[in-house]
């Protein structure tokens, strides 16, 4: 895309033209614009938000995204292969990534950009638990293959329910003593309240000249005839609409990315589909109990849940306040957003997206069973499962939440055949003009990398300038931490003491 030579926002008979529009204020467009505001500070850009305040959809804490996923305590992200080894390469991968957001957030931090780390983001150690002698196994192995790498060489491990207990005493507290047990333990695990990083970043923008409207719903996006992208908009308290225009558009609508994106005719987006996932988890304000429990505890998914329904005892700081929440419980609604519309999923289908999304359907029976089950679960039902971790739970102190929706992706893969994509998906039009990101977990978490992949994607011309400034934002930017132990320790020890986060 080149670069615009206006230094405001224009207006014309057509309408308000920017360089960049950013569609949805959370995560993703807050991140990507607070980038693109340091590396140009003269574009012009404009953010339009459907809802009142940002952050308020996969954003918010309570939506699913305030773990801070970086690998440490996940296990669907360290699989044990047909060979029998447990691969960490998909774990490295996050990783890398979260550790880029953790020296973003800090160039931030000493920058004004963001307030006290304090705010945002705490220390928490990561646990993975499990029981059993085949579960038990596998953890021991992962611990094996993980502390070989530098990454994760701080990873301890233990079956003994004494050293359980002072790691994680809910976990040991009325649980039979001759249960075989085991649990691997990072120190350097965060909690991250990504709604209130959200927030303070579109403040941010907002008082360094970025247009940024809430309540205001984008419709459409259409090229124009000048090549511009026109975005219709509609001001949702009085109803009126109108047209904006820019040489770059991001869709960082969340759920709602999908049915815009489809609307632009582009190619890129033919063939892809999404599957609607919701969620409830059980959470305790009681600070009888959040006292007592001071770390993320992750065990092992279900036979054909779905990564994100892995089930964990977390510690979380939202606006402050710290609370205990587990789950997820699995539900299905059509909705694509929280705050969207049943119509969501038949309105999504389309000719080039329908046989790949029937495949999809076909291939993951197991997915749809564990679903109806899920959906149909009794309360006692949903209740036993947090016994397994927290075998000594009082039902008095929790109460249920409906949690956020989130949209798997379906794509068809090299060989054209419909399959059931985890994680984020970037799309881009060739041109580098619009591009989008579908996907769900562990998306916020890495929306420092996932955003620089679109600044090479789709602003490849600039690049060569702008990498001073972005080796300055991300002193590793570039290079695999892993393979540099030293750059690791260096980067590792700036971003502990900047961002606050000794246990």
């Amino acid at each position: 895309m080149a670069k615009s030579s206006s230094t405001s926002a224009q207006q014309s008979s057509e309408g308000q033209k920017f360089d960049v529009v950013l569609i949805g204020a959370g995560i993703m467009s807050t991140t990507l614009g607070a980038m693109l505001k340091e590396l140009e500070p003269n574009w012009s850009i404009g953010l339009f938000e459907a809802l009142d305040q940002a952050g308020q959809e996969s954003s918010d804490p309570w939506n699913n995204a305030g773990t801070g996923h970086a690998a440490l305590c996940e296990l669907n992200y360290t699989p044990r292969g047909a060979d029998g080894k447990v691969s960490t390469a998909k774990a490295q991968g996050i990783n890398e990534q979260f550790t880029v957001s953790k020296q973003l957030y800090s160039h931030w931090v000493k920058a004004g950009t963001i307030g006290s780390p304090r705010t945002f983001i705490n220390g928490l150690p990561h646990i993975s638990f499990v029981w059993g002698d085949k579960n038990a196994q596998y953890l021991k192995d992962r611990y094996e293959a993980m502390k070989a790498q530098p990454l994760f060489s701080d990873i301890v491990h233990t079956e003994d329910h004494a050293e359980i207990a002072e790691w994680a005493p809910l976990l040991i507290e009325g649980r039979d003593p001759s249960q075989r047990i085991a649990a691997s333990k990072f120190d350097s695990g965060t909690d991250v309240d990504f709604g209130s990083l959200t927030r303070q970043l579109a403040t941010h923008l907002d008082s360094n000249g970025v247009d940024l409207r809430y309540g205001h719903e984008v419709q459409s996006i259409k090229r124009g005839v000048d090549g511009r992208w026109d975005i219709k908009v509609k001001d949702k308290s009085t109803g009126d609409r109108s047209v904006a225009s820019a040489r770059f558009v991001f869709v960082g609508a969340g759920g709602g990315a999908l049915g815009l994106l489809q609307g632009t005719g582009i190619d890129e987006i033919k063939g892809f589909g999404g599957f609607p996932v919701s969620g409830k988890f059980l959470r305790s304000t009681d600070p009888a109990v959040a006292e007592q429990h001071h770390a993320k505890v992750y065990g092992l998914a279900s036979v054909g849940a779905p990564p994100m329904s892995v089930p964990h005892l977390d510690t979380r700081f939202v606006e402050g306040r710290r609370t205990l929440m587990f789950g997820p419980y699995a539900g299905f609604s059509t909705n694509f957003l929280k705050s969207g519309s049943f119509m969501d999923l038949p309105l999504s289908v389309r000719p080039h997206n329908l046989v790949p999304m029937l495949q999809v359907g076909k291939d993951n029976t197991d997915l749809v069973t564990y679903l109806v089950k899920e959906v149909t679960k009794s309360s006692r039902s949903k209740f036993d499962e947090l016994h397994a971790f927290f075998p000594s739970a009082g039902s008095d102190a929790w109460e249920m939440i409906t949690a956020g929706q989130r949209v798997q992706v379906m794509k068809k893969n090299e060989k054209g055949k419909g399959v059931l994509q985890f994680g984020t998906e970037l799309i881009s039009a060739r041109d580098g003009s619009i591009a989008g990101l579908l996907g769900a977990s562990p998306g916020a978490s890495t929306a420092p990398s996932i955003m620089f992949s679109l600044l090479e994607r789709c602003f490849g011309a600039q690049m060569d300038r702008w990498r001073p400034k972005l080796e300055q934002m991300v002193p590793s930017f570039g290079r695999a931490l892993n393979d540099d132990p030293a750059l690791l320790s260096e980067v590792t020890a700036e971003t502990v003491a900047t961002l606050q986060l000794q246990p």
